[in-house]
C-alpha cells in the first residue's frame, strides 16, 4: 500500500510540470474545437470487492493499482461526443478478515483469506464533454470492459496456505463501466465504477462478480 501511495503522488507531483512543458504543444494539437482524436497515460487506484452466492468468494474491498494508456476519437465534429479506447493494468479482488470455516473435529474457525485478481483489462466508453469555463472540462462516461486475468493468489493466512485465484474463478470478466472525468489544458482525473456482469465463478451453482471504484489521474496529449 506505501508503493501504491506513492506511485500516485509522484504522478499527481509530475503531472503539472510535465503539462506546462507542454503547454503550447497542447494547444495546438488538443483543442476540443479543432481536433478529432487525443491519447492520454492514466495512473490510479481501484478499491475492489466480490460479490458471491458462496460465503467463501463473498468478500469486502480491497485496494489495489491500475495504469495504462487511452485514445479518444470525437465521433462528430459538430458534437462533443468522444469514444474513449484504454488498455490498462488492474488488480482486483477482495478480502475476508474473518471468514468461518469447519475444523476436522467439527469445531469452528475463523482466519483471514485475501484474494488478488490482476487483469489485462479494456475499457471502451462514450464521453459527452461539457465546456465549464475557460480549458476547464467535465466528462461524465458511460461503456463497458473486457478483462483477461494474468495472475492472483488467494492468501488463508490461518492455514498459512495459498493457491491461484484461477482455482477458484475463471480469467475472463467484463461488464459496465460508468464515472466522471475532469480535464483541464492537458490534465486530467476521473472517478467511477466498474460492474462485473460475466459470472467468474468456477462452477454452474455459485456466482462471483467482480465491484471496483476506480479514481484515475493522468495527462492527455
Amino acid at each position: 500500500m506505501k508503493k501504491l501511495f506513492t506511485l500516485i503522488l509522484a504522478a499527481v507531483l509530475v503531472t503539472p510540470a510535465f503539462a506546462q512543458f507542454n503547454t503550447s504543444r497542447s494547444r495546438s494539437r488538443y483543442n476540443h474545437d479543432n481536433t478529432e482524436s487525443y491519447c492520454g497515460l492514466r495512473l490510479g487506484m481501484n478499491y475492489a470487492s466480490l460479490s458471491s452466492d458462496a460465503a467463501n468468494m463473498d468478500m469486502d474491498g480491497r485496494a489495489g493499482l491500475a495504469f495504462g494508456a487511452v485514445y479518444g476519437i470525437q465521433l462528430a465534429n459538430s458534437t462533443p461526443v468522444w469514444l474513449e479506447l484504454g488498455a490498462f493494468y488492474s488488480e482486483k479482488g477482495g478480502i475476508q478478515e474473518d471468514f468461518s470455516f469447519q475444523m476436522p473435529d467439527e469445531r469452528t474457525g475463523f482466519q483471514k483469506v485475501k484474494c488478488r485478481l490482476s487483469y489485462l483489462q479494456v475499457p471502451i466508453v462514450c464521453k459527452y464533454s461539457l465546456d465549464l469555463f475557460d480549458d476547464f472540462y467535465i466528462q461524465p462516461f458511460l461503456g463497458g470492459y473486457m478483462a483477461l486475468g494474468v495472475g492472483g493468489k488467494i492468501k488463508y493466512y490461518g492455514d498459512r496456505y495459498s493457491e491461484s485465484s484461477y482455482e477458484k474463478v475463471d480469467r475472463f470478466d467484463g461488464g459496465l463501466r460508468v464515472g466522471c472525468g475532469l480535464e483541464y489544458d492537458m490534465l486530467y482525473a476521473e472517478a467511477g465504477f466498474d460492474f462485473g456482469i460475466a459470472n467468474i465463478g468456477d462452477d454452474d451453482f455459485n456466482s462471483v462478480h467482480t465491484r471496483s471504484f476506480f479514481i484515475n489521474v493522468g495527462v492527455n496529449f
